[in-house]
């Protein structure tokens, strides 16, 4: 009981501070701070978004504390544990193996997880990020990205997960420095999966940015552009790796 119970207070807790967010939100005025920032039109647009996206998570959130203080209510999780584990010998394996009993686990999980938070992807996608012309994946593009992801999950899942509990049983008091590299190594080598990555053509945008980094002894080594604008009209830009070496990203969104 206690364990729901502190989930629903931050809840709730979460859901007063996200209220007094919303009615912010549904202010008309522009602020003084942003007459000179944004037009009234734009901030419009942007108000109208945000209501949306506010509305959406409300749902969002109130079906999600259901699920959740329910599994943890019903002791779900330990009763899935050991049927996980009992599922183990019809394929003919070890159910003791740690290994085995948590790759079974998380993939029951991860069915569940896909199952329920389907129709919220969705409706953001096609409904909230459409109305407001920021999507711009087609239906096919969004079941290909959902099944590559869960490919990628059958493929990969069962070497990463082993790594990660090999690390977590023999990691010692920096376990969690372990786990940070590992997990940021394994991003870096995902993300080119998903999106492609371009270097960014020779000209005044990328001499400007060159010039900027010098001037801040920023050590960049590569730019790339990647192909944001398939799925969403967001713009975006990050940097990575570390040291001495820290290739940009921009998203093909910002430079257009």
């Amino acid at each position: 009981m206690e364990v729901p119970g502190f989930l629903i207070l931050m809840y709730l807790f979460e859901t007063y501070l996200d209220l007094r967010q919303h009615a912010t939100l549904k202010l008309p005025t522009l602020p003084k701070t942003l007459e000179a920032v944004i037009s009234q039109e734009k901030f419009e647009k942007s108000r109208a978004y945000s209501l949306d996206k506010s509305h959406f998570y409300f749902v969002h959130e109130f079906v999600t504390i259901l699920i959740d203080s329910a599994i943890l209510f019903f002791g779900i999780l330990p009763w899935f544990w050991k049927k996980s584990g009992t599922f183990l010998p019809l394929l003919g394996l070890i159910e003791e193996n740690e290994i085995l009993h948590t790759l079974s686990f998380l993939a029951g999980a991860m069915i569940w997880s896909q199952i329920t938070d389907l129709p919220f992807s969705l409706y953001s996608t096609f409904v909230i990020e459409a109305r407001h012309g920021f999507n711009k994946q087609t239906i096919w593009l969004f079941f290909k990205d959902l099944i590559k992801g869960i490919c990628l999950a059958i493929v990969l899942g069962p070497p990463i997960v082993s790594a990660i509990i090999v690390i977590v049983q023999s990691g010692g008091p920096y376990l969690a420095i372990y786990l940070w590299a590992f997990m940021f190594v394994l991003s870096l080598v995902i993300a080119p999966l998903f999106n492609k990555f371009t270097p960014l053509p020779k000209g005044e945008l990328r001499l400007k940015i060159e010039r900027l980094a010098f001037s801040l002894k920023f050590p960049l080594k590569k730019l790339f552009v990647v192909n944001g604008s398939t799925r969403s009209s967001y713009s975006n830009a990050y940097m990575y790796c570390f040291f001495k070496n820290k290739p940009i990203v921009l998203y093909d969104t910002l430079i257009q």
